[in-house]
């Protein structure tokens, strides 16, 4: 299982919560504690935004993220009132560059934590439901780029809320009992709010936290530092509205 990560608040700098923190991002990679995968090392990535511009910035690379030179700077250098950060640890798809997170498209970041159970047998029929137009953006092989992509056709732009709801119902009506439990964790944002599910066929939906302070709202697979004081597990089997002043649940099956 991946480890992410997520900022809203007043800008700062992406190390607040990818390098410095007793257990970072970085430190994650090498030593997560809540995820079935101590090590993930199959590449890492950045999405962040700025004013000036609606679309975000992006930085993948193929490297665990403990081995690039580059990250410590570029984490102390970018500030941003939103962004994303994710380490990858592969479920069976290749490791490249185009398979890193976060994926990005217009005003849209996302990154994914987790797996679609009955993926192989799945994919096709998914990709086979895509419009030319997003399906001509697929570059990868995984099933988070996918998954991004359906809740872009289901109506992300317009209508998030109901887009990760109807993609939601969607993977739940297509599960037969031999498939392997979905367990699926996104965070996603369009530069204005972050926005997050934590879904799971069983019981064992990925770990996702939240904290806020008087500066803003943090979001990760884990918390950031020893111990757990101010972080919230976010609710399983719901879509979370993160904003800097706090969270906000919506009824994924009203949503719909």
């Amino acid at each position: 299982m991946c480890r992410l990560a997520a900022w809203i608040g007043e800008p700062a700098p992406i190390e607040q919560v990818v390098i410095a923190p007793a257990h970072s991002l970085l430190t994650q990679s090498q030593d997560a504690t809540e995820a079935k995968l101590a090590v993930n090392g199959d590449g890492f990535g950045l999405a962040w935004y700025q004013d000036e511009d609606p679309r975000p910035g992006q930085y993948r690379d193929v490297q665990p993220a403990w081995s690039d030179g580059n990250l410590p700077n570029l984490c102390r250098m970018i500030r941003s009132h939103v962004f994303l950060a994710h380490v990858r640890a592969s479920t069976g798809t290749e490791t490249s560059r185009l398979n890193c997170h976060p994926f990005t498209y217009g005003r849209w970041s996302f990154m994914h934590n987790g797996q679609i159970g009955g993926y192989a047998r799945l994919r096709r029929r998914f990709e086979a439901g895509l419009p030319d137009a997003l399906y001509e953006l697929r570059r990868g092989s995984t099933d988070s780029e996918l998954l991004f992509l359906m809740m872009l056709d289901a109506g992300l732009e317009t209508d998030p809320e109901g887009a990760v709801a109807r993609v939601a119902a969607r993977i739940r009506a297509a599960r037969v009992p031999q498939d392997k439990p979905d367990r699926i964790t996104c965070v996603m944002s369009d530069g204005a709010n972050i926005y997050a599910l934590r879904l799971a066929s069983d019981q064992l939906a990925p770990t996702l936290y939240h904290r806020t302070d008087a500066q803003g709202t943090l979001v990760a697979s884990e918390p950031l530092e020893a111990g757990q004081a101010g972080w919230q597990a976010f609710k399983r089997d719901g879509l979370a509205i993160v904003s800097a002043k706090g969270v906000q649940y919506q009824d994924l099956h009203a949503c719909a």
